[in-house]
């Protein structure tokens, strides 16, 4: 199972940091990140921006930097109010890639002055040239906890993990592990997955990361096992359709076979709930396989705000009248988005909008209504109770999982940035990919205010006040 606490930022905010940090002279630099903070199994500190201290400010040497403290104070001063945490950062230009005893003495100085203009959570950071990481955070009581891993979320997924022994290593070139390797798989192991939706394509992804070897895998649906979908659903039994066994509990029980019991983490509610968004938000990354475009709002935010990369998949087969007046198959599609946090979202991509949203509404409200215009389900102009689209799913959902695999162990010619889109033509044999500059990118005023209250933004998800 995965623990330990978890530093995460944007590609963006990283390339920010990293060209302050290393201007080119080789002399070490210092800036300041402020994190919203999540505390749900694990300490998450998402990181929301940065504050620069100037190189002229400080006192700069290959193995030594020094800055006023005028710029902990606006640190404090931008904190305050939410409660922020605020993590010290600064440059190895010689490629260590741990604290000095030098760094430990200074940290025992300045944490004292957070703690005592910010109550919370902080911590402490240092940077090579290659943009690996390592950090630690401190409680009240002032005493260090390693953080186990420094996520760097864009078009590539870059994973800084704490070693093993603890020991710092001199690097000078980070490289993630090779693809389809026993070091990959020693990689996932240390990464917590949420799987929202766990039927058609859902129970095919959450088949894949089992086997792959995530170190905790979170199952979210709020659905049982029914024997019109044994057809689609993998590991589900004519026992479970007959007992109505939840599809979370299900699964969870055929990965306690396979894995053990501590991988997983089953969630037999909505994504729409209080209670699912937290457990989700847990996650370092996001697999969204529903079949309503609400629950693809509710993973889009949760991405946006706990900034965790988010791959979607969906399925469609439209019908068409033929010129006999007969059903047939206009299409097979299927669908795989990448949504970087801070990029375009899926409500920026079409995905779901307001539209959409207000339709799904009429349909929960009234069936019969929203019944003829024939919008639900993988059949698109033609009901069918138990469709045969396993096939279908096994494809959409190997796509999805490669896409992940693609992004954080690189593998492709071409850059990522390529394929924030996938549209895969089963029927015309083609596949279209689309630019993450092929989407027209909408500023998110979510982005990195974590649990802030109320929860995603949405009344319905408010804690108690």
């Amino acid at each position: 199972m995965k623990t330990g606490p978890t530093l995460v930022m944007t590609e963006a905010l990283h390339a920010v940091l990293r060209e302050h940090l290393f201007p080119g002279d080789g002399l070490e630099a210092a800036a300041i990140l402020i994190c919203a903070r999540y505390e749900g199994k694990r300490t998450k500190l998402i990181a929301k921006s940065v504050i620069a201290v100037p190189h002229e400010a400080c006192e700069r040497r290959q193995d030594f930097v020094r800055w006023p403290g005028d710029y902990l104070e606006q640190a404090i001063a931008e904190s305050e109010i939410a409660q922020l945490s605020i993590v010290l950062v600064h440059s190895h230009p010689g490629g260590f890639l741990g604290f000095s005893e030098m760094d430990d003495e200074s940290d025992l100085i300045t944490m004292r002055s957070l703690f005592a203009g910010v109550e919370t959570t902080h911590g402490s950071a240092v940077m090579i040239p290659s943009g690996a990481m390592v950090a630690r955070i401190y409680d009240s009581s002032q005493y260090p906890t390693e953080v186990s891993l420094v996520s760097v979320v864009g078009d590539d997924i870059r994973l800084y993990f704490q070693s093993e022994d603890g020991f710092a290593v001199v690097d000078d070139i980070a490289r993630p592990p090779m693809a389809f390797t026993s070091e990959m798989t020693k990689a996932l192991s240390q990464l917590s997955v949420a799987v929202i939706g766990v039927s058609g394509t859902g129970s095919v992804v959450a088949e894949q990361v089992t086997r792959l070897g995530f170190g905790e895998i979170i199952l979210v649906d709020h659905d049982h096992v029914e024997e019109r979908n044994l057809n689609r659903i993998l590991n589900s039994t004519l026992a479970d359709a007959e007992s109505s066994a939840s599809k979370v509990q299900m699964f969870a029980d055929f990965i306690g076979r396979v894995r053990g019991d501590v991988i997983a983490c089953p969630i037999a509610q909505s994504i729409g709930t209080r209670e699912a968004v937290l457990a989700a938000a847990d996650a370092d990354i996001l697999f969204c396989c529903v079949d309503t475009k609400y629950a693809r709002m509710i993973a889009d935010r949760i991405a946006s705000r706990f900034l965790i990369p988010l791959f979607d998949v969906g399925v469609l087969i439209p019908t068409m009248k033929s010129e006999s007046n007969s059903v047939t198959i206009a299409g097979v599609y299927a669908r795989v988005d990448y949504v970087k946090p801070g990029g375009a979202t899926l409500a920026d991509r079409g995905v779901y909008t307001s539209e959409l949203l207000r339709a799904e509404s009429l349909l929960a409200a009234s069936p019969e209504a929203y019944q003829q215009q024939l919008q639900h389900g993988y059949i698109r102009g033609f009901h069918e109770e138990a469709p045969a689209v396993i096939s279908l799913n096994m494809m959409a959902a190997s796509a999805c999982v490669m896409e992940f695999l693609a992004r954080t162990f690189p593998m492709r010619e071409e850059h990522n940035s390529n394929y924030a889109r996938t549209l895969i033509k089963f029927r015309e044999a083609e596949q279209e990919f689309t630019r993450e500059g092929g989407f027209q990118y909408t500023l998110d005023p979510g982005l990195a205010s974590g649990a802030q209250e109320p929860l995603l933004g949405i009344a319905d998800l408010a804690g108690a006040q």
